[in-house]
């Protein structure tokens, strides 16, 4: 007798005031679920109304084994395709699949996908300052704490300023060339006090002029990053030849990215280095293990994408997924506090500057309903929205 989907539930909390969307699937094997991430933060009730009203009508009754062919059925059942809401929405039942795989067979999903390559997952550790002193201070501290790997950042005043300690939060002007000056200073300044002793990041997050990336990682070149992230925007990918043209400064790209044809020519064409997806973005676990198997093939390596906005459900996800992949680079660190450990028992263990796995089968996280509900969502006149950010003339840029 096959085990089937009985009932999907979505659940919104934001115990860290991060708007968070897990999805439950039941069973007809009594005591038997699985969790799955579909946060979209700055749009979660969309994502809620697929689930509910679409994935959730059209799964029930499928066998829980059948995990491809419920993606794939799902994924073309709503004719048009690819996109956040539909991917998020896929991601949180494919997910709670491979949990219930996990389960079902006693073992942790990594098991699932061959087995440990590693037994801890590496982490690079968010350091930014008001100032380039402040930032090396912060990559010391965290050096200090077992951190091999650092995200530098700085805050450019009088402008906003992404991933920077100091940045005023209601300033919400910016300004390019004065954040490429003040990049390059960063990172002079990051060498000549930490020297090589440390492997460092950098995340452009898309704000500049293609032109301005390119000069901006030429410049670079000579600090050594591990990676330079975001250079350009998804509309944008048509740069990446030209930038590897210019400049050997290793690439990370991918966080922004929904459709398999977005990501597939870079990696085919050797254009980037890291792949950084947001893995429910992309529809959950069962497409992003074969995009990590794609870029072995190519010498890309995986960072997948990890901040708050994904769910300790998610990170988990990464996490079984970084056991597994002989070409795993790099995770990125969220570290939750205790009212988001409290809501997801089971929250992956950072000690050391890694994550550990818990080796619980399945993925390892659950849910505890009743504290889940004690953090509805923040009051939010846009719903979650990201604020616009604007040039002095008022122009309003990509995020």
């Amino acid at each position: 007798m096959p085990v089937t989907i009985t009932n999907i539930r979505t659940f919104l909390t934001a115990p860290d005031r991060i708007r968070l969307v897990v999805v439950r699937v039941e069973t007809s094997e009594p005591g038997l679920y699985g969790l799955g991430c579909a946060t979209f933060q700055q749009r979660p009730l969309t994502v809620l109304t697929a689930v509910e009203e679409y994935l959730k009508p059209f799964l029930h009754g499928r066998d829980v084994d059948d995990i491809e062919d419920a993606w794939q059925s799902a994924f073309v059942s709503s004719y048009w395709r690819n996109g956040p809401v539909l991917n998020n929405a896929l991601s949180g039942v494919d997910m709670a699949l491979w949990d219930i795989k996990g389960k079902r067979a006693g073992m942790p999903v990594y098991q699932l996908l061959g087995g440990k390559c590693r037994d801890r997952v590496p982490l690079y550790h968010h350091c930014s300052g008001r100032d380039p002193q402040e930032t090396a201070d912060r990559v010391r501290a965290a050096m200090e704490q077992g951190y091999t790997h650092c995200r530098a950042q700085v805050h450019v005043p009088p402008y906003s300023t992404y991933g920077a300690r100091g940045a005023d939060a209601q300033q919400a002007v910016w300004e390019p060339t004065p954040y490429v000056r003040a990049v390059l200073r960063l990172f002079e300044h990051l060498r000549s006090e930490l020297g090589d002793s440390v492997e460092l990041l950098h995340d452009v997050h898309e704000r500049i002029p293609p032109i301005q990336a390119i000069n901006l990682a030429k410049r670079l070149e000579k600090h050594d990053l591990f990676f330079l992230e975001d250079p350009f925007a998804p509309e944008d990918i048509g740069y990446f030849p030209i930038l590897r043209q210019q400049t050997s400064v290793p690439i990370a790209m991918g966080e922004l990215f929904v459709n398999v044809n977005e990501y597939l020519p870079l990696i085919q064409n050797r254009l980037i280095d890291f792949i950084r997806v947001h893995i429910s973005d992309i529809g959950g676990l069962s497409p992003a293990r074969k995009l990590a198997a794609l870029c072995e093939y190519f010498g890309v390596r995986t960072a997948w994408h990890g901040p708050g906005d994904v769910s300790p459900v998610g990170h988990a996800a990464n996490l079984h997924l970084d056991l597994a992949c002989y070409n795993f680079g790099i995770q990125e660190e969220h570290f939750f506090r205790d009212a988001t450990r409290e809501v997801f028992p089971g929250t992956p263990e950072i000690r050391d500057g890694c994550m550990w796995p818990n080796d619980r089968p399945g993925l390892g996280v659950d849910l505890d309903e009743a504290k889940a509900a004690q953090y509805p969502y923040p009051e939010d006149p846009y719903g979650g929205a990201w604020a616009a950010i604007r040039r002095v003339d008022g122009t309003v840029i990509r995020p």
